[in-house]
């Protein structure tokens, strides 16, 4: 008996040890920028491609230029744009430009449900949930690492999804470790259901997120978001690096 309980424990933390390694050893390049995407990333945005959608599912409306492209206002802060690429664990990189007025609000939605946040917070001392580097409803940064509006910032973002049971519900506890600006901003912070509700999947939706909604409940496999918050935020150099063999190219079920 007491081998098997030693098994059973050891076997209840492997989730928790390899989620803790995978964090402990992701030290981003992050300078100079742009940063070229490593071996076996898939590239959502350069100069050549652009792997993003709008929330219909049809060629987005945001101005590209030369690769960069430029977050443009909608119905109510929700023209978001969502990538053809659907991962399941994956390092996600984006480097993004805030304007010289306005707040610079925007936001990275990993799979729709939880926001790394990007806000005009330079300078600020004390961050909360809503300052560039939080995740939104979740945690703040760890350090004030913003920029000034107008340079090039970088986010670079571990991701491990939540699992859920074939009723959907989490049975383990999603986690995000992020870069921003060369400086470590979330450590292994711990994801359970998502706390917004303005996030793509719940605000202002659309029947081909309803879809993509339906299909990351039961797989744990989900796109990215860029999200409009009536701020132009330009982006560039975005790509995905999945660390699973669970990335695919979705393509909607024919009605």
């Amino acid at each position: 008996m007491p081998r098997i309980r030693i098994c059973l424990l050891v076997l209840s933390l492997l989730p928790f040890a390899v989620a803790h390694a995978i964090a402990e050893d992701f030290q981003p390049t992050q300078n100079p920028l742009p940063v070229p995407p490593p071996a076996g990333a898939i590239i959502l945005l350069s100069e050549t491609t652009n792997a993003f959608l709008g929330k219909t599912g049809s060629p987005i409306d945001w101005p590209n230029e030369n690769g960069v492209l430029t977050s443009t206002k909608g119905n109510a802060r929700s023209n978001h744009i969502v990538s053809q690429l659907h991962f399941r664990d994956a390092d996600i990189h984006v480097e993004f430009m805030l304007p010289e007025k306005g707040s610079g609000n925007s936001g990275i939605y990993i799979h729709g449900n939880y926001e790394l946040q990007i806000l005009n917070s330079a300078g600020k001392e004390k961050l909360d949930q809503g300052d560039m580097g939080a995740v939104y409803g979740f945690a703040p940064a760890l350090v004030n690492a913003a920029k000034a509006p107008g340079e090039w910032q970088v986010y670079d973002i571990r991701y491990r999804a939540p699992r859920r049971d074939a009723a959907g519900k989490i049975v383990a506890e999603g986690q995000i470790t992020a870069w921003l600006n060369g400086q470590k901003v979330q450590d292994g912070t711990k994801l359970s259901e998502p706390r917004s509700s303005y996030h793509p999947f719940r605000y202002k939706t659309t029947p081909y997120l309803d879809a993509i909604a339906a299909k990351q409940l039961k797989t744990s496999v989900g796109p990215v978001f860029l999200q409009d918050h009536d701020n132009p935020v330009k982006f560039r150099n975005v790509w995905v690096k999945p660390l699973d063999d669970q990335a695919l190219t979705y393509e909607p079920s024919p009605n």
